[in-house]
């Protein structure tokens, strides 16, 4: 068998998609859907099922990717497609995920491999469906997110919980009192200004359904998409924010923002580490993925 339809037909597997994977090989759609068809015919089985947006593989191609996968993997690997011809055996590593924790946890929890030679790409994308997005589409190596990703595409391992915190500058915590806010619930805070990373309220949100039972009375009134930047906005005296325990941390250990209430089950979301099914065999994604694993016991 042509290792190179075996190569098409694991980056549609992948991507989800002929177009998709045409733009990750660096042939037509044409081409790849002609590669495909090729390879059906060899086997006498259809491998994918044709719909509106993409194909989705049958029981036969599923079977066919998770033993194919790995050892066309580890043959790319051997023949050093991709990998840096001075260092043999360290490819560069592109990963995606929020800004924030990507930034402040993935980056320094990374650091010990670039100082072993290990070169890193990243993208800081705040939405999960365009990190799974660019993940299947061979764009990333391994990503973070917290959307839990379903389907035999991904290979998903529960990196670690994020705990939220409401806080203000002390100025602004004076006007919420603790007792108050644990019995008359969020109506305290009605008339406080909000400070965001979306109109939609999403941290906000979650944390008054979670903590008030109730939804959040205003709009915010300031909105930045970045949460180091609220964190600033709050600082500054600019409003109350929801934000993640170790985002603030310092913050709040130097008494620049307090804590305005501490619920006895305090709001969580998980990040999930992704990986593409098949490609933890490869040498420069498994150090990464065992670091980061290792790391977050500690976060």
């Amino acid at each position: 068998m042509d290792l190179s339809l075996l190569r098409t037909f694991v980056a549609v597997h992948r991507a989800g998609s002929f177009t998709r994977a045409a733009a990750l090989l660096g042939l037509s759609q044409p081409a790849v859907t002609s590669q495909i068809r090729t390879l059906e015919r060899q086997l006498g089985r259809p491998l994918f099922l044709r719909r509106a947006r993409g194909v989705t593989p049958t029981a036969v191609g599923d079977e066919l990717a998770h033993r194919a996968a790995p050892h066309l993997d580890a043959l790319l690997e051997i023949t050093g497609t991709g990998a840096d011809a001075t260092r043999p055996g360290l490819r560069s590593l592109h990963l995606a995920g929020p800004p924030e924790f990507v930034s402040l946890r993935v980056m320094p929890a990374l650091a010990p491999l670039v100082e072993a030679g290990q070169t890193l790409r990243t993208s800081l994308l705040a939405d999960a469906d365009e990190i799974l997005e660019g993940l299947a589409a061979g764009h990333h190596d391994l990503v973070v997110t917290t959307a839990r990703p379903r389907g035999p595409l991904f290979t998903v391992h529960a990196l670690c919980d994020e705990e939220h915190v409401l806080v203000g500058a002390p100025a602004w915590a004076a006007y919420a009192d603790p007792v108050a806010l644990r019995e008359k619930g969020s109506g305290v805070l009605a008339g406080l200004p909000l400070v965001e990373v979306h109109e939609s309220l999403p941290l906000v949100t979650r944390y008054w359904a979670a903590v008030f039972d109730a939804v959040p009375g205003a709009p915010a009134a300031v909105v930045v998409p970045d949460l180091r930047a609220v964190l600033a906005c709050v600082t500054a005296g600019a409003g109350l924010a929801v934000l993640p325990r170790y985002l603030c941390e310092e913050a709040l250990a130097l008494g620049q923002v307090v804590a305005l209430i501490e619920p006895p089950v305090p709001p969580l979301r998980t990040y999930f580490l992704v990986a593409r099914a098949g490609t933890l065999g490869l040498p420069h994604l498994a150090r990464a993925h065992e670091r980061l694993l290792a790391e977050a016991g500690a976060w």
